[in-house]
């Protein structure tokens, strides 16, 4: 069952769910042509045994899915500021015989775990999400304070293209906001930062020369 949260940006709301009542249904088989990374950073979360783990902007599902194909022992959880994508993650998420993930409507910058029944999680992902989050920062605030001890944020978005054509990146950058997505240029540096203030570990990377940046924020267990 999917439930609802307060919504701090309606505006937002309402754009995302205007943008994806129709697209939902094609989002999957076109996104994978330009989302890359994503399976990298699931491949990479070594959720351990009956770990949690939350998807922030979960979309469709297509995520969770194949986090639980991997993990299949990890309690899954996600939410997504529009609702029309979230009927599509509960028909995703909910075959026979398979555990169900915990869906919610809920706003990026403005959740805490107590909005899925948790104290905290094991892994927050964040994929090609910040990139259409007006106030993206926020976001990271919440997710990096939702996190149990030992816990990490992965995230996965758009890079800036350092190492390809300047023409390929005005191009794609230009085509991107055509569906209100805008890259963040400053996610290393804000990401390395966070880390330094709170006596995390991050650790960053990019795929394909710059197109995409993965960035991991990870919280150290007290000993």
């Amino acid at each position: 069952m999917i439930s609802a949260s307060p919504i701090t940006d309606n505006s937002h709301a309402r754009r995302m769910d205007r943008m994806y009542r129709y697209q939902r249904h094609v989002y999957d088989l076109t996104r994978k042509y330009y989302l890359f990374g994503r399976d990298t950073l699931i491949r990479e979360l070594d959720v351990p045994k009956g770990g949690s783990v939350l998807e922030v902007g979960c979309g469709t599902g297509r995520n969770l899915a194949l986090i639980r194909k991997c993990y299949p022992n990890a309690r899954l959880f996600g939410f997504d500021i529009s609702e029309e994508m979230l009927i599509s993650a509960e028909a995703k998420l909910s075959g026979k015989g398979e555990s169900r993930a915990v869906l919610r409507v809920a706003d990026a910058t403005d959740f805490t775990p107590e909005l899925c029944g948790q104290k905290g999680f094991d892994r927050i992902v964040i994929s090609y999400a910040l990139s259409m989050i007006p106030d993206w920062e926020k976001a990271i605030d919440s997710a990096i304070a939702a996190l149990n001890p030992g816990g990490s944020l992965h995230i996965a978005d758009f890079g800036q293209q350092e190492g390809l054509p300047r023409g390929f990146h005005r191009a794609l950058q230009g085509w991107l906001r055509r569906f209100h997505v805008s890259p963040r240029a400053r996610l290393f540096e804000v990401i390395q930062v966070k880390a330094r203030e709170t006596g995390a570990e991050a650790k960053l990377s990019s795929i394909g020369r710059g197109y995409a940046w993965i960035a991991i924020y990870r919280r150290i267990s007290p000993n």
